[in-house]
């Protein structure tokens, strides 16, 4: 019977032991052996080991098989490859590690083993604690501070990286900007990402790139770097960062001295150090967390195609808006177009407007000499029944002032009447096409009497009548051209 050293689906006795049973049972070497590893799994499962590597083999199928040794004793251990993934570094004879695990029994051989789940550096524990207690002091100053944040720009004209520039994420880095946005200028800032010295080049690299960002000026990198290039230099954001490693070679970014740095950038930073599972003390200070350099690449690079797509959206709705406003300007004209009207049928309103104040001034006249007629009759009977000639004499004086008041006045009126009808005609003669004949002006027709308002209405040949403002010509079509000019013609 085949049984598998980790993970065994089969049916197995229960792990607590009746004495009576386990005295007066017969087992099986297999059925004993699964019985006692059910007892160890359950009894030292999640526990932790540490000890030396020793014996250690790399499995062609990806699994580890090795020896933890101290002074006194020693275990075998095996850690599947689906778990061995997850190590960030090398494991090698000598080495001083941590396991995390459980106790386990091997059936075929009737040894016992531990299963590794993880593995750790034996000194990553006390690193791991001096993160957690320095993490507590920055976040009680106020370094994590979500206030504190600045935005990132959306179109940055220049980027420093700060980074070691023989690590692969610069490559990364690069290779993203110039397939996203290659027009944004990359300054990289080479430093030191592990070791001694690391973390405070990197707090020096920080402050430099906000000096060139503030003196806008060309500046020499850290110590034994090469001048930058080209001569002005102002970045708009920091990229901060490197490729993944274990937590002690990612230690120089968990150092006091580049948090405070971080904080105290005036440019907005980025954090990219290391893997997705990877976190740093700069990541909780840095404006922005990036799950590796690639992203913290893609937040400051504008989308290309993404922006070309918003431009054609925008260009289109722009030409959708300008013909909406054309259309409606042409439709506002052509409603104007037909408010307004033609001078003949003005000319026409104003002559019969003429009419009819004639008409109202020979209705005003009419009775006013009838009146007057008949108030001349009434005194003339009143005189001839008073018979006294100095009566009559008097009355006659009075008829004779009221005849020159009549007179005066009806002259009067005929004056302005007379002036009225002037200032018609005159503002009749200026529409009128009678006036526009004599400045100059003529108007062309047919044979038949119909006006001609196109050269396209006539043939070489054709007789036609020009009107002027004194008279008439009589013409004969010699030749036409198309535009301004006016066609060729003789007289007939």
């Amino acid at each position: 019977m085949r049984y598998d050293a980790y993970n065994s689906h089969m049916p197995y006795p229960s792990s607590s032991f009746d004495q009576n049973t386990t005295k007066n049972t017969i087992w099986s070497v297999s059925d004993l052996n699964q019985q006692a590893r059910n007892c160890l799994e359950s009894a030292f499962s999640g526990v932790q080991v540490e000890g030396e590597i020793s014996d250690l083999i790399q499995h062609r199928s990806g699994h580890w098989y090795f020896t933890l040794k101290d002074d006194e004793g020693q275990l075998r251990a095996a850690m599947f490859s689906f778990k061995n993934k997850s190590v960030r570094f090398t494991p090698e004879n000598g080495q001083h590690v941590i396991l995390t695990g459980k106790l386990s029994l091997y059936a075929p051989r009737g040894s016992y083993q531990f299963i590794t789940e993880r593995m750790a550096p034996a000194g990553a524990g006390q690193l791991q604690q001096a993160f957690e207690k320095l993490k507590r002091e920055l976040e009680e100053q106020g370094l994590f501070d979500p206030e504190h944040k600045k935005p990132l720009p959306s179109f940055p004209r220049q980027v420093a990286i700060i980074t070691s520039p023989q690590g692969a994420a610069i490559r990364d880095i690069q290779t993203t900007f110039e397939r996203r946005f290659c027009g944004i200028q990359l300054i990289v800032i080479p430093v030191a990402v592990q070791g001694d010295g690391s973390a405070q080049a990197i707090a020096n690299a920080i402050d430099t790139a906000n000096r060139w960002s503030k003196d806008n000026q060309t500046n020499t990198a850290l110590t034994g770097t090469e001048a930058m290039s080209p001569s002005t230099v102002k970045p708009d954001a920091i990229i901060v960062g490197r490729g993944g490693g274990s937590i002690e070679d990612l230690w120089a970014f968990n150092e006091a001295v580049v948090a405070h740095a971080i904080y105290r950038s005036e440019l907005p930073i980025i954090s990219a150090v290391g893997h997705e599972t990877d976190t740093t003390i700069a990541d909780f200070v840095a404006d922005i967390r990036a799950a590796t350099p690639t992203a913290a690449a893609e937040l400051l690079s504008p989308d290309r195609q993404g922006l070309m797509h918003r431009v054609n959206n925008l260009s289109t709705r722009l030409n959708t808006y300008i013909s909406y406003q054309i259309n409606h300007a042409q439709l506002k004209l052509q409603s104007l177009a037909k408010r307004v009207k033609h001078p003949s049928y003005q000319l026409a309103q104003h002559a019969q407007r003429l009419d009819q104040l004639d008409n109202d001034m020979q209705r005003a006249l009419n009775y006013r000499l009838e009146r007057n007629r008949e108030q001349l009759q009434q005194l003339q009977q009143r005189l001839f029944l008073a018979a006294p000639d100095k009566l009559l004499a008097q009355q006659q004086k009075q008829t004779r002032l009221l005849q020159d008041r009549m007179v005066r006045s009806i002259r009067s009126q005929l004056n302005d009447r007379q002036q009225h009808w002037r200032r018609i005609v005159e503002t009749l003669n200026v529409v009128s096409p009678l006036a526009t004949l004599k400045r100059g002006y003529a108007i062309v027709e047919d044979s038949s009497g119909n006006i001609i308002r196109s050269h396209q209405a006539v043939s070489v040949g054709d007789t036609i009548n020009t009107r002027l403002g004194d008279g008439s010509i009589d013409c004969t079509v010699i030749s036409t051209n198309t535009g301004i000019r006016s066609a060729k013609i003789k007289n007939a």
